[in-house]
């Protein structure tokens, strides 16, 4: 189970992940998340993974993937909140990080985002 909270702040549209994001749930953030950065030309994007319990590569590869976007878009991804051990060995055990600026929370991302 997948739950997604968007809220667009500042020219930056934060996502907030609740529960697990994995190969059956990866449909559900390409639906609602990266459609929404193609049709609206978002630049900047800030995952929130503070809330999320699981992940596997697949979901890994559609964060990379909304990144991937962004960057088209002349903007950055970053991605805050990697709290849970789990899911913050996975991150570390894989490529994300050499693409998306690491932040600790939504206020440190924006000011990233703004340097």
């Amino acid at each position: 189970m997948l739950d997604i909270n968007m809220e667009f702040h500042k020219g930056v549209l934060f996502v907030r992940l609740f529960g697990i994001l994995n190969k059956n749930t990866i449909d559900k953030l390409s639906n609602e998340v990266t459609n929404f950065i193609k049709e609206n030309g978002i630049r900047n994007l800030v995952y929130n993974i503070e809330n999320l319990t699981q992940i596997d590569c697949y979901g890994i590869n559609a964060l990379l993937n909304d990144y991937e976007v962004c960057k088209k878009n002349n903007g950055k991804a970053l991605v805050c909140g990697i709290n849970d051990k789990v899911v913050k060995h996975r991150i570390n055990n894989s490529r994300l990080l050499n693409y998306m600026y690491e932040a600790s929370n939504e206020l440190t991302a924006l000011n990233i985002i703004n340097l």
